[in-house]
C-alpha cells in the first residue's frame, strides 16, 4: 500500500508574497536609533518625512534600551510605524534564549498596524577588545548559521513572524559561509554609501537600507525599498495555515490545519471528496456528511495551535486506487492511495 501527504501553506486573505521587493523612485525614509541616540524630536522626524523608526531594544540576555519605551513611544505618537531589534551577542548565549529575552523584554509584535517585525541585528563583534572574539564571536559558520536558525525559528514560533535580518554583506559572507538559507526574512542591509551594493546570498532584493550612520532626521539613515502602502503591508502580514492531508489506510483520511501566521484564524471552510468507489461514514462533529462527499466548518485555529479532522471511508472495492479530494479555502489537493 502506497500512502501519500501533502502539505502546503496559504494565506488565510488567499494572497502569499514578501514585501519590499517593489520599490518607488526613493523610497520611504525612515531612522534607528538606540540608548545612544538619547532624546529624539519624533515630530520633527515625521514633519521631515521620516515615516518609520527601528528603535534598540535589547543585547545579549542581559541588556535592556532603558529609553526604549520613551523612544518606542514617541515614534508611535509621531504616527511612525516602528519596530524593535536585538544586537545579538552569539557568543554569550544560544540563539532561542536572546530571542525569548527579546520577546519578553518589549520585542513581541503588535497587530496595531503601525508595528515592523522585530529585526536581529548581526554584525562585526564591536567588543573585541574586551571579549577577545573574532568579528564572528569565535563560531565557525556552520555554528552561527545554527544560531541563526535557533533565534529565527523561535521568534517565528512565539510571534507568526519572520524576523527581519540586518547585517552586511561582507560579515554575512565572511560569519556565515554566505549562507542561502534565510531567503524567508526581510533584508535590512547596512552599507553606508550611495547604493547598497551587492548582497548577501539569502537574498535577490533588500527590504531596507541603511544608507548613513548619522542620517538628516535622528540616529542612523534609512530607506524601505517599496512605497508607504508597502511599508503598511510589511506592518499588516496575512494570516497563514499551513495544511498537512494524508491517508492513514485505505479507510482513514486526515486534513490537519496548523496556525502558522500572526492572527488567529476563524471560519476555515474544508470540503472533500472521494473517489474510488469510497464514501463517507464518519466525520467530526460540525461537518456534514453527503454520501461521497464531507463540508466542514472549523471555528477557530488559534495562533500557534492545530486542529487536525479525521475522515473515515468505507471502501466497495478492496483494490484499486482511492482517495480524495480536498478544498481548504481556495486551495485544492489530492490524496491518493494505492
Amino acid at each position: 500500500m502506497k500512502r501519500l501527504g501533502i502539505s502546503v501553506v496559504i494565506a488565510a486573505s488567499g494572497i502569499m508574497g514578501s514585501c519590499g521587493t517593489a520599490s518607488a523612485a526613493d523610497g520611504v525614509a525612515g531612522v534607528d536609533v538606540s540608548n545612544w541616540t538619547g532624546e529624539i524630536d519624533w515630530a520633527n522626524v515625521a514633519e521631515g518625512g521620516g515615516r518609520f523608526a527601528f528603535v534598540q531594544l535589547t543585547e545579549g540576555t542581559n541588556v535592556r534600551n532603558p529609553i526604549f519605551d520613551a523612544q518606542f513611544g514617541g515614534a508611535a505618537t509621531a504616527g511612525l510605524y516602528r519596530g524593535a531589534y536585538h544586537f545579538a551577542q552569539p557568543h554569550e548565549s544560544d540563539g532561542a534564549a536572546q530571542a525569548d529575552y527579546f520577546l519578553q523584554n518589549g520585542g513581541a509584535w503588535i497587530a496595531d498596524g503601525r508595528t515592523l517585525p522585530g529585526v536581529l541585528d548581526v554584525e562585526d563583534n564591536p567588543y573585541r577588545d574586551r571579549n577577545g572574539k573574532n568579528s564572528c564571536y569565535d563560531l565557525s559558520p556552520k555554528d552561527m548559521v545554527a544560531w541563526l536558525k535557533a533565534f529565527t525559528q523561535r521568534y517565528k514560533q512565539r510571534t507568526g513572524l519572520q524576523a527581519i535580518i540586518y547585517t552586511t554583506t561582507s560579515w554575512w559572507r565572511t560569519c556565515t559561509g554566505d549562507s542561502a538559507a534565510f531567503a524567508a526574512h526581510p533584508l535590512w542591509l547596512a552599507r553606508w554609501g550611495a547604493d547598497p551594493g551587492e548582497l548577501p546570498k539569502s537574498w535577490t532584493s533588500h527590504t531596507f537600507w541603511q544608507s548613513a550612520e548619522k542620517g538628516p532626521l535622528a540616529g542612523g539613515g534609512d530607506v524601505f525599498n517599496g512605497t508607504e502602502d508597502d511599508l503598511k503591508a510589511l506592518a499588516n502580514p496575512p494570516a497563514e495555515i499551513s495544511v498537512a492531508a494524508a491517508a492513514r489506510s485505505r479507510k482513514a483520511y486526515t486534513v490537519t490545519l496548523r496556525n502558522t501566521g500572526p492572527y488567529p484564524v476563524t471560519n476555515v471552510k474544508v470540503a472533500a471528496r472521494t473517489f474510488g468507489g469510497q464514501r463517507v461514514v464518519r466525520a467530526p462533529d460540525g461537518c456534514r456528511v453527503s454520501g461521497t462527499a464531507v463540508r466542514c466548518t472549523v471555528a477557530e485555529v488559534a495562533r500557534g495551535s492545530k486542529v487536525t479532522l479525521t475522515f473515515t471511508t468505507a471502501p466497495r472495492r478492496a483494490r484499486g486506487t482511492v482517495g480524495m479530494n480536498v478544498t481548504v479555502g481556495t486551495t485544492k489537493f489530492t490524496i491518493k492511495v494505492r
